[in-house]
C-alpha cells in the first residue's frame, strides 16, 4: 500500500525525503509528493504516476526553492479519489502553512468534511485525506488549541476514526514532525542529530538501524534530536525498540535482473531460518505463545484465514495439520470469512497467515475470531505488525524484506511454517509421538540442499519460456498437496504475465475443464510422488496422457527418477525427491521461474511491480 516518510535533521530534507520514497516503490503506488518545511514557508510539489514524474516537475521548479531540513513525502494507492495530480499527497491546508500526508482510511471524513465545508473551506481533492489537513489549520488557528502544534494535530488524531497513520507538518514549527496512528504501522527511525517517521524501515535503513515501534492509539513528535511518544491526549507513553538486522544492501537486486529473481534465489535461506529455532530439546515451539499447552490440546477445531498466496500456503497446512493432528481444518478467504458468520468458540485455533502482518482483510478476520472467543495464532513475516500483537501467539517467517509484489521466498516461508504449526499442535494434542515430530521436522530442515538443487532448473526453463513465446492462455493440475501448488503457478502467471491462467484438481478433469484442451495449449502438471500417493500417480499420468492426447503442450513437474510421465512430457523439470507433504516447497519452484519468463516473452518486463497490485493491502 502507500509509503509514507518524515525526516527532521540537518541535512538536505529534499533529497533525503525522495531517496527513501525510490526505496519504498516496491509497495506499489500511483503517485507520488513531497513537502519540505523551513521557518515560515511550505514547499509542496505532487504528481500522478511514477517517481520519475516528480523527479521532472521537481527539475521543472527548481529543486534549489526546496530549502528546508524538514520533510514529509507520499507514494499513493488510490482509495478515495482517482489517481491524479489533485488526489496525490501531500495535501495542504486552506492557508497553505500545514501539510499531511496519510495512510489508510478516514471512515468518518464525510462528516468532517461537512464541518469543514460550513467553515468556508473549499475541497481540492477527492480524498477522504485532506479533511486532516484543514482539520489541522482550524485547530492551530483558533479555539482550545490555537497556536501549539502538537496540541492541534492531537486534536485531529482523536477525531479520526478507521484504520490510519498521518503525518502533520507547520510552517509554524519547522523543526518538527507529528504522527499517529490506529491499526497502521507506523516505526520511528532514530538517528544522530537526525530522526525518521515510516511506515517502513526501508525509507531510513541507509542512515540508521535503531528503530521506535509504536503502539496502537499512539502519537510521536520527533525532532532533530528526541522523539516523544504519547497516546492522542498527549500523555506519555513507551515505544518498543529494536534494532533492525538487516541493510540496505538486502533491498537491491544483488546482480539479478529483478528483486523477484534474487527472491527466488534467497529461498533456501528463507526456509531454512524460519524453521531454525522452532526445535529446541526435543519440542517445537513458537516464537511467542500466550496460549498454554492446555489451551492448545483443547483445539477441536482450526481454520486459516489468508489472501492470495497465503491462501494457498493455507491449502497446504490443511493437508499437513489434518493429516498430523486428527482435527478438521477448514480454509478461508479472509474477506469472507467474518461476513458468512463461521461457527467458532473458544476450542477453535484461527491461524492467521499474512506477509505483511497488516492485510485488512485478515486482520479484520483475526478481530472477528477474538469476538467469538476463539484463539488465533499469526504467521508472518513482519515483526511486531498488527496481526502478530493482536494474536495469542505467532510464528516468524524470517524471510527478510520481499521487495518483488508477486510473492516468492514469503510463500515457501509460509509453507515451511504452517507446517511448523501442525507440528506444534500435533505435539500439544499427542497425535504424532515426539520421535515422529523429531523426524519430520529433520526432514524439513534437509531440505535446503534440495531447493538449491531445484533451483539449477533455471537455464532449462528459461529455454522452455523462450520456446513457447507469448501464450494467451495456461491450464495448471495437480492432485492432493499439488492443487494448491497449480493455484499458485496459476496466480503468479496472471499476477505477472497479464493472461488467463487456471489451476485444477486434476481429477475435476473430466468435469468439465478438458473441454478446454486444443492444439499447443500448455498445461502444467504437478506430479505427486510415486512412492508416497502412488495411486494418485497412476491417475494423474493418465490424465496427462488425455490432455496430450487432445493436442495439449505437457509441463510435467515430477520427482527425479519418475520413468512413468516421460513418454507423455513435452517438457519434463525434475526435482529432487522428498515425502509427499514436503513436496509442494520444492515443486512451487518451477513455477515462480515460469511465470517470470513466460511474463517477459509477453512483454512485461517489470516483474517487480505488476500493473493494479501492492505488495500489502491495508484497506479492504
Amino acid at each position: 500500500m502507500c509509503a509514507i516518510v518524515g525526516y527532521v535533521g540537518n541535512s538536505d530534507a529534499l533529497q533525503i525525503g525522495l531517496d527513501a520514497l525510490k526505496r519504498m516503490e516496491y509497495r506499489g503506488y500511483d503517485s507520488a509528493g513531497i513537502a519540505v518545511i523551513e521557518p515560515g514557508e511550505l514547499h509542496l510539489e505532487k504528481k500522478e504516476g511514477k517517481l520519475d514524474n516528480l523527479l521532472n516537475r521537481l527539475d521543472e521548479v527548481g529543486k534549489d526553492t526546496f530549502q528546508g531540513s524538514t520533510c514529509i513525502g507520499h507514494t499513493r494507492w488510490a482509495t478515495h479519489g482517482r489517481p491524479n495530480d489533485a488526489n496525490a499527497h501531500p495535501h495542504r491546508s486552506f492557508d497553505g502553512k500545514a501539510a499531511i500526508v496519510h495512510n489508510g482510511i478516514i471512515e468518518n471524513f464525510a462528516a468532517l468534511r461537512d464541518e469543514i465545508e460550513a467553515a468556508g473551506v473549499e475541497m481540492e481533492s477527492e480524498t477522504d485525506s485532506e479533511v486532516a489537513a484543514h482539520l489541522l489549520a482550524l485547530a492551530y488557528n483558533e479555539g482550545p488549541t490555537q497556536g501549539d502544534f502538537e496540541a492541534s494535530a492531537l486534536s485531529v488524531l482523536s477525531r479520526l476514526e478507521g484504520a490510519f497513520t498521518v503525518l502533520f507538518t507547520h510552517a509554524d514549527a519547522p523543526d518538527r514532525i507529528v504522527a499517529g496512528r490506529h491499526s497502521t504501522p507506523l516505526i520511528v527511525g532514530v538517528g544522530e542529530g537526525e530522526n525518521f517517521i515510516s511506515s517502513d524501515v526501508a525509507a531510513f535503513i541507509d542512515r540508521t538501524k535503531n528503530a521506535v515501534e509504536l503502539g496502537q492509539d499512539n502519537a510521536v513528535i520527533i525532532t532533530p534530536d528526541s522523539y516523544k511518544i504519547c497516546d492522542f491526549s498527549g500523555n506519555e507513553v513507551e515505544g518498543r525498540p529494536f534494532t533492525i538486522d538487516w541493510d540496505l544492501e538486502a533491498a537491491e537486486k544483488g546482480g539479478f535482473d529483478s528483486f523477484m529473481m534474487k527472491e527466488i534465489f534467497e529461498q533456501p535461506a528463507a526456509v531454512r531460518d524460519t524453521l531454525a529455532g522452532h526445535f529446541l530439546d526435543g519440542r517445537v515451539v513458537l516464537d511467542e505463545q500466550r496460549l498454554s499447552d492446555d489451551e492448545l490440546r483443547q483445539v477441536g477445531k482450526v481454520f486459516v484465514v489468508a489472501c492470495g498466496s497465503a491462501y494457498h500456503s493455507g491449502l497446504l497446512a490443511k493437508y499437513a495439520i489434518e493429516h498430523w493432528v486428527r482435527v478438521p481444518v477448514e480454509i478461508e478467504v479472509a474477506s469472507e470469512f467474518r461476513y458468512r458468520d463461521p461457527v467458532l468458540d473458544k476450542q477453535t485455533l484461527v491461524v492467521a497467515v499474512s506477509q505483511s502482518g497488516e492485510t485488512a482483510d485478515t486482520l479484520e478476520a483475526v478481530r472477528h475470531a477474538k469476538s467469538q472467543g476463539a484463539r488465533v495464532l499469526a504467521v508472518c513475516n513482519t515483526n511486531g505488525s498488527q496481526i502478530p500483537r493482536e494474536a495469542d501467539a505467532v510464528l516468524y517467517t524470517h524471510a527478510g524484506p520481499e521487495i518483488g509484489v508477486a510473492s516468492t521466498k514469503a510463500f515457501l516461508a509460509q509453507v515451511a511454517a504452517n507446517y511448523v504449526v501442525g507440528l506444534a499442535l500435533a505435539q500439544a494434542r499427542g497425535t504424532k509421538y515426539s520421535d515422529e515430530i523429531a523426524a519430520i521436522f529433520r526432514e524439513l530442515e534437509s531440505l535446503t540442499p534440495k531447493i538449491e538443487k531445484t533451483l539449477e532448473l533455471r537455464e532449462q526453463i528459461l529455454e522452455l519460456a523462450e520456446e513457447l513465446g507469448p501464450v494467451r492462455t495456461m491450464l495448471f493440475l495437480g492432485r492432493h498437496v499439488g492443487f494448491p501448488v497449480a493455484l499458485e503457478g496459476a496466480l503468479k502467471l496472471k499476477e505477472l504475465a497479464y493472461i488467463h491462467a487456471e489451476g485444477f484438481a486434476a481429477g475435476e478433469l473430466k468435469h468439465g475443464p478438458i473441454a478446454l484442451i486444443e492444439d499447443d495449449l500448455p498445461v502444467v502438471v504437478v506430479v505427486p510422488s510415486p512412492q508416497g500417493r502412488p495411486v494418485l500417480h497412476s491417475k494423474i499420468v493418465s490424465n496427462i496422457q488425455e490432455i496430450r492426447a487432445r493436442g495439449a503442450k505437457t509441463i510435467v513437474v515430477a520427482e527425479e527418477g519418475d520413468e512413468a510421465v516421460k513418454p507423455f512430457a513435452n517438457y519434463l523439470l525434475e526435482i529432487p525427491q522428498t515425502s509427499t507433504l514436503v513436496q509442494p516447497i520444492l515443486s512451487t519452484i518451477p513455477l515462480q521461474f515460469l511465470a517470470a519468463d513466460i511474463a517477459r516473452q509477453c512483454g512485461n518486463d517489470d516483474i517487480d511491480k505488476p500493473r493494479n497490485l501492492a505488495k500489502s493491502v491495508t484497506v479492504e
